[in-house]
């Protein structure tokens, strides 16, 4: 998707509801803060996925809390698309994964230079799934030379996660390259199903439920990515760790090694430190129910929150983290 700036269509079609259930746990508020209200966007992702949900979750316990502020989730495909929208000041906040939020501030491809992002907060960590029928050919990366995969979204972080690992494993171009479908979760699910692709990239949260209602019904393989994590790490930094597919989800027999990348909540560098301020003191306040729709079991901890590698941190997210923890 490109960076053109939302439309009131957009806004209002992802954001109404969220912003009305918003406004109404505020008005229990109303004689304890008088102030001005604060209208802040945020960039999420397509509805349905786990940004979504998560954004919808801070919009209703921001307006809950009592501040005066207004979060409004606004659906885009994700992590590039929402870099783009915070860089044109389409929104004020983001979520995007980690690798992208660095790629952003280097001006590294995709982007065509240095954009003046802040982050506020690393909330929870990814994990890449790379699927495919486990009655299928494809056992490794390596066996998607010349097949159909989907490979995300356009616009999404988990497109360009997928092209890293296909072009460490020479499938980017050359005789045989993996040819890779733009598809969304759900149109992933649905092609793998029926055939249409040998496989799928996804990265999110463990379980991601779109991918255990597909597990009940196709037996699958989780191909192993952490033989990738070395080479990803040494050209690209520390945003990319080695992380494990639990035994038991999905109906997992044994644990499958994969490809882990932080997500953090990003901000424009002139959104006011108060403003920062308060969304975080809700963040940290209600972490528990902002992930549970997203990750089973993450905790938001303020030593691995404020680890954003080269993505500096807003001035308000300093200021709340030494105001809190010293």
């Amino acid at each position: 998707m490109s960076s053109a700036r939302l439309t009131r269509r957009r806004v209002m079609g992802a954001g109404l509801g969220a912003l009305a259930s918003a406004m109404a746990g505020a008005c229990t508020a109303c004689s304890r803060n008088s102030g001005p209200a604060r209208r802040l966007l945020l960039a999420t992702g397509p509805e349905g996925g786990p940004y979504n949900a998560f954004g919808t979750a801070l919009a209703q316990a921001v307006g809950a809390s009592g501040s005066r502020l207004r979060i409004v989730p606004v659906s885009t495909s994700a992590s590039v698309d929402n870099l783009h929208e915070l860089d044109a000041g389409s929104v004020d906040l983001a979520l995007a994964m980690a690798d992208v939020a660095e790629d952003a501030a280097l001006g590294r491809e995709p982007f065509a230079r240095p954009t003046a992002v802040t982050a506020l907060a690393r909330v929870y960590v990814n994990y890449t799934h790379l699927l495919a029928p486990s009655d299928g050919p494809v056992r490794s990366v390596g066996d998607l030379a010349g097949r159909p995969v989907a490979a995300g979204a356009a616009g999404s972080g988990v497109q360009v996660v997928a092209g890293r690992v296909l072009r460490e494993a020479g499938l980017g171009d050359g005789p045989s390259p993996a040819r890779e479908r733009q598809l969304g979760l759900a149109e992933s699910a649905r092609a793998l199903r029926e055939g249409a692709v040998d496989a799928l990239f996804w990265s999110g949260g463990v379980p991601t439920p779109a991918l255990t209602a597909l597990s009940r019904g196709l037996g699958l393989r989780f191909v192993p990515l952490d033989g990738y994590v070395g080479p990803l790490r040494e050209r690209y930094g520390p945003v990319y760790t080695a992380v494990t597919i639990p035994a038991g989800a999905y109906g997992l027999a044994e644990p499958v090694g994969t490809l882990g990348v932080a997500n953090y909540l990003l901000a424009r560098t002139d959104v006011p430190q108060a403003a920062v301020r308060e969304l975080l003191t809700v963040v940290f306040d209600r972490w528990g129910d902002l992930l549970r729709e997203v990750t089973a079991g993450a905790r938001l901890e303020p030593r691995f929150a404020i680890s954003t590698g080269r993505v500096p941190l807003h001035g308000g997210a300093v200021a709340y983290y030494r105001s809190v923890y010293g």
